[in-house]
């Protein structure tokens, strides 16, 4: 049963930075590529990020490029996002997920997320 669970999130001011994670289990975590989507007030899920099974391979939605890096940790199942510069449009829950479940049926794996809100 594919568990996935999200921390870090929080508020922070414009310009400011938050680390996510993702904890992995229940599933062969570095066979699959994953992604970090997001879902702000009233919106549907967005795609944020995804990386290659092995770590080597990332792309970011535009909307996020230069100031959001993606990383993995095979070792510890963990899946990271850490997101600089800020801005209030960043505001939305987060979630990880296998980048097949979101590619497939736009949805994720059923996590809780982690809410991060951009404000003054």
């Amino acid at each position: 049963q594919v568990q996935l669970v999200e921390s870090g999130g929080g508020l922070v001011q414009p310009g400011g930075s938050l680390r996510l994670s993702c904890a992995a289990s229940g599933f062969n975590f570095r066979s699959y590529a994953m992604s970090w989507v997001r879902q702000a007030p009233g919106k549907g899920l967005e795609w944020v990020s995804w990386i290659t099974n092995g770590g080597v391979g990332t792309k970011y939605a535009d909307s996020v490029k230069g100031r959001f890096t993606i990383s993995r940790d095979n070792a510890k199942n963990t899946l990271h996002l850490q997101m600089n510069s800020l801005k209030p449009e960043d505001t939305a829950v987060y979630y990880c997920t296998k980048w097949s479940t979101f590619q497939l049926g736009r949805s994720t794996d059923g996590s809780q997320g982690t809410q991060v809100t951009v404000s003054l």
